[in-house]
């Protein structure tokens, strides 16, 4: 259990470092939120993102990342601004390390239709906290909205953006739903998910026209819902 007197000051914390004035804060202050985390005695601090809430089609991917405590990785940033070689690169140099602890979450498109993408997206964090080989003593997680854990855990808004083990998260999700999107290519070439990876990009929407819904699709999301809906209504005309 969390002590009153550490979450007390932990929560100072956080109202000191996550402030709207650092939300945009430049890469060397990534690291300023573990930093303190670690001065207040947490040694594992665990970054948690995901990538996938958004798009039409596929899972949607979580990961949870634990970086070496003190080391600082200068060329980690959020994934959305780093090119794909980049992103890559970063994610080969993480997962070969030993001196980092990783793991992944996968939600297919079935569960996200029924348990809508919240809830799948809190699930995948959840399962990513949970399948590290060594579980965290902290858990910082990228957004508003935190899964249940059974360790002390904050929320930031653009996470990303502030602290190094999120971003450091959000390339290995990033990376690995893009590598099984590519992969969803090949089955399903008429959609052009090599290009926008499930989001309803126009060129998706127009692929979504004129071929209907593939077995990835996900059913519950306005644009593909409106498509079967309208195949069903055919039926009867």
């Amino acid at each position: 259990m969390c002590n009153p007197r550490a979450t007390l000051k932990l929560k100072d914390l956080f109202e000191e470092l996550i402030s709207k004035d650092q939300v945009h804060e430049v890469p060397s202050a990534y690291l300023e939120i573990e930093k303190r985390l670690w001065a207040s005695g947490f040694s594992f601090i665990a970054g948690v993102d995901e990538v996938g809430r958004g798009p039409l089609a596929g899972p949607v991917v979580a990961s949870a990342c634990i970086l070496p405590k003190n080391v600082s990785f200068p060329s980690i940033k959020d994934s959305k601004t780093l090119t794909e070689v980049e992103r890559k690169k970063i994610y080969d140099e993480l997962t070969k390390s030993s001196h980092v602890f990783w793991s992944i979450s996968c939600i297919g498109h079935q569960l996200v239709d029924q348990l809508n993408i919240l809830r799948a997206t809190l699930l995948a964090m959840k399962e990513a906290v949970e399948k590290l080989s060594r579980l965290p003593d902290f858990v910082l997680i990228d957004g508003r909205d935190t899964p249940p854990l059974h360790m002390p855990h904050q929320a930031i808004i653009k996470g990303d953006l502030q602290s190094q083990s999120i971003a450091a998260a959000s390339i290995i999700a990033k990376v690995t739903r893009d590598a099984m999107m590519d992969e969803y290519h090949e089955k399903f070439p008429q959609y052009g998910f090599l290009e926008h990876k499930g989001y309803g990009t126009k060129a998706h929407l127009a692929a979504l026209e004129k071929y209907g819904a593939s077995p990835i699709h996900r059913q519950s999301f306005g644009p593909v819902k409106r498509l079967t809906k309208k195949e069903e209504l055919s039926l009867f005309l």
